[in-house]
């Protein structure tokens, strides 16, 4: 923590953290995409195996080309870029493998917040993990489920929507303390 942000500035912006599916033209700074893709080197992992490859989608085609197939995630169309993350896929470490991936995937999103650039997390489903393998020369025995969205926010298109409330449990609902009952 720099001398300039307290422990509240840092809570703050984690729980403001919001998945955006709506963005606006250009491009992710070089510099953003640096410092993303270093904190997923940095993210931890079980037995600090790193499970993981990452695919950085930039071209508007290809993105295009991700949203066409069944199970697709449309968010990915708008976004400046996409994160296809490639999961090693060994059946023994499974539930390892997954874990680890959706803390990847949050300090992605993260990472790209702190760069001012909205994310939205996505998982392929049905046919669409195949196709998206073939599309990008992924080997099959590898597991590929999840997409990260990552842009500028189009706010003009947020505004636009329907406001819904985001409510929270209360925190009396969720912690236990020492026994669950």
């Amino acid at each position: 923590m720099s001398t300039n942000q307290t422990a509240s500035d840092n809570i703050s912006f984690l729980k403001h953290l919001r998945a955006v599916r709506a963005f606006r033209p250009g491009t992710v700074p070089e510099a953003a995409l640096k410092d993303i893709l270093d904190v997923a080197r940095w993210s931890g992992s079980a037995s600090n195996r790193q499970p993981w490859e990452l695919v950085v989608v930039q071209d508007r085609e290809m993105l295009q080309a991700l949203v066409n197939g069944e199970g697709s995630i449309k968010h990915v169309g708008s976004a400046a870029m996409a994160i296809i993350l490639v999961m090693a896929g060994d059946p023994d470490r499974f539930p390892h493998e997954t874990y680890d991936e959706g803390r990847l995937s949050e300090r992605i999103m993260l990472a790209a917040a702190a760069h001012g650039l909205g994310s939205c997390i996505g998982w392929f489903k049905g046919n669409a993990p195949s196709e998206v393998k073939e599309m990008l020369g992924i080997p099959a025995d590898r597991l590929v489920r999840t997409v990260i969205s990552i842009g500028y926010p189009d706010e003009e298109a947020r505004r636009a929507q329907p406001k819904r409330p985001q409510p929270r449990k209360p925190i009396a609902e969720i912690v236990h303390r020492e026994r669950f009952a």
